[in-house]
């Protein structure tokens, strides 16, 4: 993955809108943390789901904490110290309180950040805001997702469940990350679907980090699909 950009450009902007609806424009954005410096930055997407205003806080480990539910607070925590001392991309589900006191229910999907010599320097990834559940897609989105969706209807289906069953989220918010991996990446859902599908087959085989190995999968998959 690459380590430039601090918040999520223009064209993925849209192409996220058109999956999460221009009502919320801050369901998703990015994030990137530094294991020696211990530094956080924040899109302005994140900053919004946190209740700031864009550019008007810098992150840090002890205000990310504050804003982490009371009843998660302590395992975040925990594994923050350890994804430090591991070396292990931050990863999670939790919930997190605003500025105002708003509870929002979030998953953090992520991927190790490398330096110029292919050594582990951090971790980056997004910030998905699952609070409300998709209720209706746009008509547009539809048209262009539905013929793949009756086309490929059991591999997408797949994939869901297992999006479901690792971050445990319902059969709708699973269509909406998978969404918007096909939107931001430009790969058509159905391919999308099936590499997954292919992935997670392999990795039940070798792995011993089921989430971490996961969002590896969600983040990379577009990058193994054969070009046709």
């Amino acid at each position: 993955m690459t380590i430039d950009g601090g918040s999520i450009p223009p064209e993925d902007a849209f192409a996220l809108n058109r999956v999460i609806g221009q009502g919320t424009p801050q369901s998703v954005g990015t994030f990137r943390y530094w294991y020696d410096e211990q530094r956080w930055e924040w899109s302005d997407e994140v900053a919004q789901m946190h209740g700031y205003s864009p550019g008007s806080v810098t992150p840090t480990t002890e205000l990310l904490l504050t804003h982490k539910h009371p009843e998660d607070r302590a395992w975040v925590a925990t594994a923050l110290a350890k994804t430090t001392e591991d070396g292990q991309p931050f990863s999670s589900r939790h919930r997190i309180v605003d500025t105002v006191g708003q509870v929002r229910h979030v998953i953090v999907v992520a991927d190790s950040m490398f330096d110029d010599e292919g050594a582990v320097i951090g971790t980056n990834g997004y910030y998905i805001d699952v609070t409300d559940t998709l209720e209706e897609q746009r008509q547009e989105t539809l048209d262009d997702t539905l013929p793949e969706l009756y086309a490929a209807r059991a591999v997408i289906e797949q994939a869901k469940g297992a999006l479901m069953l690792v971050y445990g989220i319902s059969a709708e918010q699973a269509f909406r990350v998978l969404s918007w991996r096909s939107q931001e990446t430009n790969t058509k859902l159905r391919a999308l679907a099936t590499q997954l599908v292919l992935d997670i087959g392999t990795m039940m085989q070798t792995t011993s980090n089921l989430r971490t190995e996961f969002d590896h999968l969600l983040l990379t998959a577009h990058e193994r699909i054969e070009q046709r």
